[in-house]
């Protein structure tokens, strides 16, 4: 028989945790960017590198996420195979 999928919980204060850090460090950082003392060109240079990092970290976290959930369900298909392999084993015949 198989058992279901437990489904990892992440608890409240984690996750106010995890948005509060990443709306302090945009923030902190785009301030920083908009009273730097330089032109106009270079602080649009940096807003679009902050904006580009933002993006690809997402992209990277997803990417890891989705192969971690895949490496799970396949684990679970060739666990399911061998099990039917036993079961249908039969050592006398």
């Amino acid at each position: 028989m198989q058992q279901p999928l437990n489904k990892q919980k992440d608890t409240t204060a984690w996750i106010i945790q995890v948005w509060l850090s990443f709306v302090l460090s945009l923030s902190a950082t785009s301030v920083g960017i908009i009273y730097l003392p330089v032109d106009g060109w270079v602080k649009g240079y940096m807003g679009m590198g902050l904006l580009f990092s933002i993006g690809s970290t997402f992209t990277l976290a997803k990417t890891t996420r989705d192969n971690h959930e895949a490496a799970k369900l396949t684990a679970r298909i060739d666990e399911a195979r061998v099990e039917k392999i036993l079961t249908e084993h039969h050592p006398l015949k």
